[in-house]
């Protein structure tokens, strides 16, 4: 079935990156052994995620009229995103994530500074409601200000739209805010922020997962690494396994990864279990890869080992 199309609000900011042989105390200076300048944010590594995953997807925030800009302009252009709700503004820089990248590990610590994108407003997103109203999925993340995430999950709601909300970073949120998810993507650490439960084995994600529920969420989708991801909904609860394609390189950008190919699969008729597989094929590829958004894979190569892993 061919993919509708799915509207993701979220940021954009230039990743930069520093491989380090361990994370530096305060106080403390480490020679890095790399350093690269690339496309970041959340919201807009979903976008380059599912476009490549073969996915029709329009991208809604706000970018300021430089360099960092700029970059994320050409990126839209050349992914084949729909920019046109891609907000410019001469009164606020574009953003920047600092990132340190444990170079034995592939673990990551990560400072975001949301820049123009937090300064978004609702009357800006609603400019997008035929738009939204068109889609097969509305996705979001809590890099926005949660005020304009509830108001997008709203307004997506009022349409009729299936909503997925990835809650992260983890934040406190209003209550209001679970019944608004169809589809709820925490990983461990965001799961154990919504629901007080620690999650630390498959059994403790099925015990968060049934307190999102319990909240509102109609289906809790809880990522957990190297170990896959925990289902549940009303009538289902399942674990459905990594799906590796090689050694691990970087984690950053693998929650990206899963939530873009998640919302492709979801886009084109796939149940919840296979748009889990399909992510998580989506994310097992992109770790194996320096980078966040240039690390998100081809739908060739997405397909080709979900047939490897089938076969």
């Amino acid at each position: 079935m061919p993919a509708k199309r799915i509207v993701i609000l979220g940021i954009f900011v230039a990743d930069v990156a520093f491989r380090t042989p361990y994370n530096p105390p305060w106080g403390e200076t480490v020679l890095g052994s790399d350093f690269k300048l690339g496309p970041g944010g959340k919201g807009s590594n979903q976008a380059v995620a599912a476009a490549r995953a073969k996915g029709s997807v329009s991208f809604i925030t706000k970018l300021g009229r430089d360099t960092f800009g700029d970059m994320a302009r050409k990126m839209y252009a050349d992914e084949g995103i729909d920019a046109r709700f891609v907000v410019p503004t001469d009164e606020y820089p574009t953003g920047a994530a600092a990132i340190i990248i444990d170079e034995k590990k592939g673990d990551n610590a990560i400072i975001v500074f949301p820049g123009a994108c937090s300064h978004l407003t609702t009357a800006e997103l609603d400019r997008a409601k035929d738009e939204i109203a068109a889609a097969a999925a509305f996705m979001t993340n809590l890099e926005m200000p949660v005020p304009l995430v509830l108001h997008g999950l709203k307004l997506a709601r009022s349409l009729g739209v299936t909503t997925i909300l990835n809650p992260a970073p983890a934040l406190p949120v209003p209550a209001e805010i679970f019944a608004l998810c169809d589809y709820a993507t925490p990983n461990e650490h965001e799961a154990e922020g919504l629901t007080g439960i620690k999650v630390e084995s498959i059994a403790d994600a099925e015990r968060a997962a049934a307190s999102l529920l319990a909240k509102g969420v109609k289906n809790a989708v809880i990522t957990l690494g190297s170990q896959g991801v925990l289902l549940k909904t009303a009538t289902l609860t399942q674990h459905v396994p990594a799906i590796s394609a090689g050694k691990v390189v970087e984690t950053t950008g693998a929650g990206d990864a899963f939530n873009g190919g998640f919302a492709v699969a979801l886009s084109e008729g796939k149940d919840i279990v296979a748009a889990a597989r399909f992510g998580c094929a989506v994310a097992g590829i992109s770790v194996t890869r320096p980078g966040t958004a240039p690390s998100m894979p081809q739908r060739a190569e997405v397909d080709a080992l979900l047939a490897k892993a089938s076969s």
